[in-house]
């Protein structure tokens, strides 16, 4: 197999190949704004060599969470769209840090609380301290009972 030189183009099924990201998710994080590709004059995708350091800083935020609205913010606050370096990564990651944390307690009280809800066995949004702890949604909320945050029924 051929050595690419360090300026050259690269065809999906490269970067796919050495990124370990299918060629339907470059398309897909092409369409989001996430990675830029260049045409040739058949048309075709090629992307630069910068994209592999880009994919891999998706894969690493989305691997611990980082909605990819939040990574496409992210990286959009790097100058000229150039691609992330270590220092940004510290940078970025430290600010998700406080998030995955918050998400981390809600879901040890989750964890928390359904063995509780396991005992009991009532699976009633009425009585569920899971869902629906004192009833709060029913004496707000007549009707359909909100079982998460952001979630209803």
């Amino acid at each position: 197999m051929p050595v690419s030189a360090p300026d050259a183009l690269l065809t999906p099924g490269e970067v796919a190949r050495r990124s370990g990201v299918a060629v339907s998710a470059l398309h897909f994080y092409e369409r989001q704004g996430l990675i830029r590709s260049r045409r040739t004059g058949g048309n075709q995708r090629r992307y630069g060599r910068e994209t592999l350091r880009r994919l891999a800083f998706i894969r690493a935020a989305q691997r611990v969470g980082v909605p990819l609205a939040e990574i496409g913010a992210a990286l959009d606050t790097l100058p000229d769209g150039r691609t992330p370096t270590a220092a940004d990564w510290a940078q970025l990651s430290e600010r998700w840090q406080a998030e995955l944390d918050a998400r981390i307690a809600v879901l040890g009280r989750l964890r928390d609380e359904l063995s509780g809800c396991i005992r009991c066995g009532c699976l009633s949004l009425e009585r569920c301290q899971l869902f629906n702890p004192d009833d709060r949604h029913g004496a707000q909320h007549p009707g359909t009972h909100v079982l998460l945050p952001g979630e209803s029924v």
